[in-house]
């Protein structure tokens, strides 16, 4: 009996080992994702008194009455709006006349290494290499929060007199920009101003490394007993920012579910050792890699008291993590433009795969 806990706490360790990135690997993705960006969004809008870039497939500052449909694409750790912003006008015309009557934007996120290589204003929000994936205040030229950026765009959707005939807001984003949109949609505020004007909002969560958890529990517990902060924000409910410093996480999981969440996974997106995977031990401990860790994560949500019939898991084959494939897939747009094609979602996840997630709301 002894042998066999040995050898199973042994296994553990190898499982764990395997997933401990080096040093220098770490630090060559550091300075990879610190480069400055390629290409600067070429509109604004403004968060407070300062600006915020964002790419425009419409002029939004007369009235477009045409559209009926906003979709935000947000970028991954790269900042590359650019391409996801190409990756959204190809989506767009891939979605035929459920595409024509849509605004597509691609907001940008900002580092000090961008605002310094364009020479760009002093307004010009910028933020810490990675705080913009989970809310954090801006370094400057305010401590305006990422999410308070998205709260802006939200606000200008919500003008009728701009947009008269907007019908549903959908905020999609993958990779690094998952990550903000799942933390985005537990911590939203700017919706309000649309759910008033009966404008639906839904958040599409592709292939994110990491999701932020409502209780202690995680799919690799034997990470987290040794992973110090793997419940701190962004990973789960401790130390989060001010953005949502005052809710409790009660209600803040009350409002998650509530809200038209779907999780996109490809299934290709299973290499424990990809260059982008967030390897910290709080990531690890939501499992290898991030099609087991977003299946993890829906299997818990749905375990908890009444499940999350609002959240829907759908499976993308053949797609590893390629942000344009898989706004490109047929999944991918049945999820932003309501259309049919989606036809490999996954299935519900069984008893044996949830076991362990159990949970009280209160």
């Amino acid at each position: 009996m002894h042998h066999r806990v040995w050898l199973a706490a042994a296994a553990l360790l190898v499982v764990a080992a395997a997933h401990v990135p080096t040093a220098s690997a770490t630090q060559a993705q550091t300075e990879r994702d610190r480069k400055p960006v390629k290409e600067i969004a070429n509109a604004r809008i403004a968060v407070g008194k300062a600006s915020f870039p964002l790419y425009l497939s419409a002029d939004w500052s007369n009235p477009l009455p045409d559209v009926t449909r906003a979709v935000l694409v947000l970028h991954g750790v790269l900042r590359n709006a650019d391409d996801y912003f190409r990756a959204a006008l190809s989506a767009q015309a891939a979605a035929g006349d459920a595409g024509e009557h849509a605004l597509m934007i691609a907001p940008q996120f900002l580092i000090e290494s961008d605002v310094e290589a364009f020479k760009l204003p002093a307004e010009t929000l910028r933020w810490s290499l990675y705080g913009w994936q989970g809310g954090e205040p801006a370094l400057a030229p305010s401590a305006a929060s990422s999410f308070e950026a998205l709260d802006a765009i939200l606000a200008k959707l919500g003008d009728r007199k701009l947009f008269p005939n907007l019908q549903q807001v959908v905020v999609f984003g993958h990779s690094g920009g998952a990550q903000v949109v799942q933390r985005y949609a537990i911590a939203v505020k700017g919706d309000q101003v649309l759910l008033r004007e009966g404008i639906g909002v839904r958040y599409v969560v592709a292939n994110p490394s990491s999701y932020a958890y409502f209780t202690k529990e995680r799919p690799e517990p034997a990470i987290a007993a040794n992973c110090h902060g793997f419940n701190s924000w962004k990973f789960g409910m401790d130390n989060r920012p001010p953005y949502l410093a005052e809710p409790s996480p009660a209600a803040l999981e009350q409002a998650y579910v509530a809200r038209r969440v779907i999780y996109l996974l490809g299934t290709l997106d299973t290499n424990p050792n990809h260059p982008a995977l967030d390897k910290s031990c709080m990531a690890e401990a939501e499992g290898p890699y991030r099609y087991a860790r977003g299946h993890s994560y829906a299997a818990a949500m749905q375990a908890r008291d009444n499940g999350a019939p609002n959240h829907s898991v759908w499976d993308v084959p053949g797609v590893g993590h390629a942000g344009g494939k898989m706004l490109n897939s047929p999944c991918g747009l049945t999820a932003v433009f309501d259309i049919p094609g989606c036809e490999r979602r996954a299935e519900p996840p069984t008893p044996e795969f949830v076991r362990g997630f159990g949970g009280k709301r209160h």
